[in-house]
């Protein structure tokens, strides 16, 4: 795979789970790859991991951070042509025991972390920008925005932003003259340690009788009869920055196995 030879990317939660996965196949096609986390020792690994790739220290939620960045990016790579924003986190919770500060670190992490990632992929990338070149961003939503699954309301409705805030984007940059495509995908639920904490948490809230059937629930509702893998999503992310997709913009992509159909 080489369709992404030249390409400078980074990837925001790219130390573990689905953002080390989204690194590793960019990577594979041909990309370069900066790892952008606040797990350092753990990014720094898993960047050695990956030829030509390069780790920065980011909190999304910050502005200067990002700036930051988006600059180290750039100067070490020569330019920036992909933003994945795929760092998130999740709060499993009943709507009657809502914990209003949790929900606004949920609010901070996956709606302002998402919406300033756009913002500096923009800067950079625009014409008169650092890199110049135009480019792709593409954000992380979730399955979770397009279904109706019990426990996880604060969540899914970050993850509902998310979407509305990538069409947004997605005609900003086109009426500016950015160059910039912009899209997300919709991942149905992979076995990562965020999966897991899901499938345990909705059932220790009584949803659910076990994990396991937690995880059976999920499979039922999914025509393809299993859950998600990492490659999967990953996968997706390479289609989406690469010219293969170069006529897709503003759309959010479901890789779920049918189960936000």
């Amino acid at each position: 795979m080489t369709q992404l030879n030249g390409r400078r990317a980074l990837v925001t939660g790219g130390a573990r789970g689905l953002g080390a996965g989204m690194a590793e196949a960019l990577t594979a096609a041909g990309a370069r790859v900066m790892i952008a986390d606040v797990l350092k020792d753990v990014g720094e690994q898993t960047a050695a991991g990956l030829e030509g790739a390069g780790f920065v220290s980011l909190d999304i939620t910050s502005d200067a951070d990002w700036e930051a960045a988006v600059a180290h990016t750039v100067a070490e790579f020569g330019g920036l042509d992909i933003v994945v924003n795929n760092a998130g986190i999740e709060v499993t919770s009943l709507i009657i025991d809502t914990d209003a500060d949790e929900l606004r670190t949920m609010l901070d992490v996956n709606i302002l972390g998402t919406t300033l990632g756009i913002k500096h992929a923009f800067r950079a990338m625009k014409p008169d920008g650092a890199a110049g070149q135009g480019g792709t961003v593409i954000n992380i939503s979730s399955v979770a925005a397009t279904i109706a699954f019990p426990g996880i309301a604060g969540y899914s409705g970050t993850k509902s932003a998310v979407d509305r805030i990538t069409r947004i984007a997605a005609a900003e940059s086109g009426r500016l003259g950015y160059g910039v495509r912009v899209n997300c995908i919709y991942p149905g639920l992979v076995a990562t340690d965020m999966g897991v904490k899901l499938a345990v948490e909705t059932s220790a809230l009584g949803l659910f009788e076990s994990p396991d059937a937690a995880v059976g629930a999920v499979i039922g509702l999914t025509p393809s009869g299993r859950l998600g893998e990492v490659s999967d999503i990953a996968d997706a992310v390479v289609f989406l920055a690469s010219d293969q997709s170069r006529f897709v913009n503003g759309i959010g992509l479901p890789v779920d196995g049918g189960m936000g159909m």
